[in-house]
This record gives structure tokens, sequence and C-alpha cells, in this order.
């Protein structure tokens, strides 16, 4: 199979995408392997896979988006997760379950994908918040917190945080709150651009080169990159609001510290 292509990566505008079907079958007679990716799935359960999506897979700490796809004859596949497969590389496995259990998409069908997108934006403000926090944070303390790096984060609405390398003590709450405010403010353009390894090292920014092997990009790809003007830029795949100031207020919830690293939870007013 070849890999999906990941259509709102280049059209973040995207809420209605026509693709081709290239697979359909039963989460039952998925490898364990993907078939892990989806536990609440029931027997009666499918994934689709098409040439292209407009719904963003579950990674990079941001949900997947969630939607539907209909069929020429009005069949209808309500999409409830979406998990690249564990088998092969970059294909995106859309699983759900058709309205009609009778009915079915076949391969080489012309389908028409619609998500959420009430969910899509509540997903990419989280998102966009989330590097904000980080980019602040690391302006603030990188200097101040010895081996300070910025390790991971999630962006689920209900478990919102950033991880970094190093001890933040509490008193660092209020600043980074008053930092973060600052960049949200700000409405700072969040661009998307395409960069390769001397991009990366021509910004400085060798610490931020993604392995392209672990990724199985080819080598005349070019790496996905989020930059959030005056601040921060970040190899991104996810989605994100336009200007920081739609993130709307951003919280720095509170800061944990366990085994050498800290933890900065955050929530967004929905």
């Amino acid at each position: 199979m070849q890999r999906t292509i990941l259509a709102f990566q280049h059209n973040a505008n995207l809420r209605s995408l026509q693709t081709v079907v290239t697979a359909v079958t039963s989460v039952a007679s998925l490898e364990e392997a993907n078939r892990g990716l989806y536990k609440q799935g029931k027997e009666d359960d499918h994934v689709v896979v098409t040439e292209q999506t407009i719904f963003h897979p579950q990674g990079g700490g941001q949900p997947s988006d969630v939607g539907v796809m209909k069929g020429p004859d009005g069949t209808t596949f309500d999409v409830s997760m979406v998990r690249l497969s564990t088998i092969t590389r970059g294909e995106a496995l859309h699983f759900g379950r058709f309205s009609d259990s009778s009915k079915t998409f076949k391969v080489g069908d012309t389908i028409t994908q619609t998500i959420d997108s009430a969910k899509r934006e509540l997903y990419s403000r989280y998102h966009t918040a989330g590097h904000v926090l980080g980019a602040a944070v690391r302006h603030l303390l990188e200097k101040e917190v010895a081996n300070f790096d910025e390790l991971k984060a999630s962006h689920f609405p209900d478990s919102a945080a950033c991880e970094f390398q190093g001890l933040i003590e509490g008193k660092w709450k209020d600043p980074i709150q008053k930092r973060l405010d600052k960049y949200i403010d700000a409405a700072m353009p969040v661009e998307v651009d395409w960069w390769d390894e001397d991009d990366f090292r021509s910004n400085g920014l060798e610490r931020l080169i993604p392995d392209r092997d672990a990724m199985g990009m080819d080598k005349e790809e070019k790496f996905r990159v989020v930059k959030i003007v005056g601040a921060e830029v970040y190899p991104c795949g996810g989605t994100h609001v336009g200007t920081t100031d739609l993130c709307g207020k951003t919280s720095v919830k509170k800061i944990s510290r366990a085994k050498g690293n800290s933890r900065i939870s955050y929530t967004i007013d929905e």
C-alpha cells in the first residue's frame, strides 16, 4: 500500500474532501498490532483506507479528527478514530462503523470525507496553545534551569501539558503565565513551511532535526515545520490556528516535578 496523502497538512482550511477508497476491512480481520490501535472496536466495526485524507490521525500529542465519509450511493461511514498503521508506514486507518451494516464502500469508490469542524477547531487551539506555552517556557527558562530542554506534550483537552527536562520551581508559574499571555495577545502568525536538514542548520536549529529514517521519509522529502512567527519553530505534522490569539485565554494550571523533569499542565477557555 502507498502512504496516505495527508491533505490537511497542505491546506488547513479543508473541511471536506473527495478521495478514492483503497481498502475496506473489518476490525476483526486486522493484524493484531493494528487491531490494538482501536481497543473499543466491535465485531461489526470497519477500517477504511483512502488515497488522501482530511482527517488528522492521532499522534504528536493531538487527538484524531472525527467525522463522516459518504459514498456515491448514500452509504455512510461514521469515523470515530484515525490512526497511522503500525504495519504499513504512512497508511492512515479510519476506524468506525457503517450506518447500514448491509452496505460498505468498494475499493475504487469516490467518497466524500467531512470532518467535525468544531472538534478540529478545538484540537487546533489546544495544539497551538501547547506550542506557545513551550516557546514561552523556553525563552524564559532556557538559561535559568539546569539541563533545560523541551521533551514532549499532550494536547488532549482533558490532559493538556508540556514536559521539560530540568526542574522548574513553582515560583515560575506566574512569570510563565505572564509570558504566555504576552505571546497569545500578540496575535503572532502561525505559519507552515517545509524544511530540509540544511534549513534547520541555517536557522541555528540543529537540535530539532527529525530522524528521517525513523519517519520513513525519502531523501528528497522535506520536513513539515510550524513557525510561531516571533517565538519558535517546531517540526510538527498537526493542525493549528492561524494566529496565537485564536487559541483564546490559555491558563497554566500546575507545575509538577519528578525524576529530574517538569510537567506544566494548561487549559484553554472553551
